[in-house]
């Protein structure tokens, strides 16, 4: 780390010294490194730090991708440094995110200086999920979708989450599945076409989440994909990503059920003016298409086979036939 940027921790903490307590994990594709450091005499006592490097160059063969790839990445972070400085403030504790201490750009690189989570009371990672962990998590997506809804920004991505169509031209190339490959156009089209819209997380899988000791209480990491979009995108998401498929699909309604009771107390506390109804009815209905569309990039990004009865698959057929496709 250059010395500007070791001056911009120093100066946001209050400290006389950092040093480094342990390295997080690096950034995919080798686009930089999230790491802890410790304070002397601080305001704070450790703090986290986002430090990416932008250069692309032949030296680090994990940089050897596509242009477009690339770019989505140099927009992803500057879309982080917009969340962060214009929008994460209006997140209360119901939709609990780290506090930002400083930010900070110099030729290629980007330092995102934040709240260290751990010492806030959310300490606790995990991979696999109760009930009430479940709950927890969706309490915080209805929370949030309650604050965005009906919001719009330049700064952030026009479309929410990473894998939404127009990003991901070299996946549906590949794709084999024919059916769902011509229907690719018209599920995004529906799901763009969505008259209720909030900003989405873009990223909500089980691993961005930070769970408090007793579990009841989460805050959530990672607003690279943070823009506009259904809500449904990230509950699909973040279903996918801690239950097994054919737990999903004996669950779905009781989880969609307890989101949507979340979200509607949460309008209203907000005091939103919107016919929750009508929302519902909307949201409910692209739930498949949220889920496909991302079963979509999954099966042109893996080569993972699904069997043909799979919950996906079932959802994928159902939605494919409503679009008149075959």
């Amino acid at each position: 780390m250059n010395s500007q940027f070791q001056s911009v921790i120093l100066n946001s903490t209050g400290a006389e010294k950092l040093f480094e307590l342990e390295e997080i994990q690096s950034l995919w594709s080798g686009y930089g490194k999230i790491i802890r450091y410790g304070l002397k005499n601080a305001n704070y006592d450790s703090v986290v730090v986002k430090h990416i490097n932008l250069q692309k160059d032949g030296k680090n063969s994990k940089r050897l991708q596509s242009d477009l790839s690339h770019q989505r990445k140099l927009k992803s972070y500057k879309v982080e440094m917009a969340w962060y400085k214009n929008w994460s403030k209006l997140c209360d504790s119901n939709s609990r995110v780290p506090h930002v201490l400083a930010m900070e750009s110099s030729k290629d690189e980007i330092l995102i200086v934040l709240e260290d989570l751990d010492n806030s009371g959310y300490a606790k990672r995990k991979t696999i999920l109760t009930d009430s962990g479940i709950k927890a998590c969706l309490n915080w997506l209805a929370n949030f979708h309650s604050t965005f809804m009906g919001q719009h920004s330049s700064d952030l991505w026009k479309i929410g989450t990473y894998w939404h169509l127009d990003t991901r031209p070299d996946e549906l190339k590949v794709l084999k599945d024919v059916a769902l490959k011509s229907a690719a156009k018209g599920i995004d089209k529906k799901l763009n076409s969505a008259r209720f819209k909030t900003f989405v997380h873009g990223d909500a899988k089980l691993a961005n989440f930070c769970f408090s000791k007793d579990g009841r209480d989460v805050a959530a990491v990672d607003f690279q994909y943070v823009g506009s979009g259904c809500g449904m995108k990230d509950v699909a998401y973040f279903m996918s990503s801690c239950l097994h498929e054919e737990e999903c699909e004996k669950m779905e309604t009781q989880l969609l059920d307890y989101y949507f009771d979340v979200l509607k107390k949460a309008l209203i506390n907000k005091q939103v003016a919107i016919d929750f109804n009508d929302l519902e009815e909307e949201w409910r209905e692209l739930y498949p298409f949220a889920w496909t569309d991302f079963y979509r990039f999954l099966k042109g990004w893996t080569s993972v086979r699904w069997g043909d009865n799979s919950y996906s698959e079932k959802l994928a057929k159902q939605v494919i036939k409503s679009l008149g496709n075959k």
